[in-house]
């Protein structure tokens, strides 16, 4: 793989999972008809998005546990078109770097008040936007003392469901930047997967503000 080249290898043995899930075969080009392939895929969940899809901390009776922060960007094209009416879903964990899932048994408290995950359609500009809570760092067992920098799960939905991008979010000025290796997998596009910190964004004593914005194809 090209050192310029933005995507993380397939294998990367640092990232201990790899070595069972990359394929051991050159990839086929797909024979399937792309249309018919979108007759039974699934759909966009059970329900249209919601007016509070977006906002993680109202979606239970009581507030979460943490600092609350809103994150915002736009969802662009090469040439800076904006994407419009894309399908943004995020997933997290919570404050303390739990997720909400029955497979996490990170012995950190589960907030009551948060099940971490939400999603919004881009308005004409390619804009989202989400209010939540700032995720905290968990360990994943991949190697001694390892942990996860604080970050955001993103995906990305086209016009049809086989068109997907998933990827992540992190915060400026972690320390846990150098020892992880998913994010250090991407080494040539690492800088672009940290969100900007902005004041604009930013409402008073309530939520810090967090602008990141994610170009699905082109060079940057």
């Amino acid at each position: 793989m090209p050192a310029d080249d933005p995507h993380p290898p397939y294998l990367h043995p640092p990232y201990g999972s790899t070595l069972l899930r990359a394929p051991a075969q050159p990839l086929l080009a797909p024979k399937l008809d792309p249309e018919a392939a979108e007759l039974v895929d699934p759909v966009y969940g059970h329900r249209p998005v919601g007016d509070l899809d977006h906002d993680l901390t109202r979606q239970r009776p009581v507030e979460p546990l943490g600092e609350r922060i809103i994150v915002t960007g736009r969802v662009l094209e090469s040439g800076g078109r904006p994407v419009r009416g894309a399908l943004v879903e995020v997933w997290q964990a919570n404050a303390s770097g739990r997720y909400a899932h029955d497979l996490d048994r990170h012995p950190a408290p589960l907030d009551p008040g948060f099940h971490g995950f939400g999603r919004c359609l881009t308005d004409d500009e390619g804009r989202y936007r989400f209010v939540t809570i700032k995720p905290g760092a968990y360990p994943w067992r991949n190697h001694p003392n390892a942990w996860r920098p604080a970050h955001i799960h993103f995906s990305v939905f086209g016009t049809q469901f086989a068109q997907r991008l998933i990827t992540q979010m992190y915060f400026p000025g972690d320390p846990l930047f150098e020892h992880d290796p998913i994010m250090n997998s991407a080494a040539a596009a690492r800088d672009r997967l940290v969100a900007r910190f902005d004041l604009g964004t930013t409402e008073p004593e309530w939520a810090l503000g967090y602008q990141w914005d994610i170009v699905i194809k082109g060079a940057a």
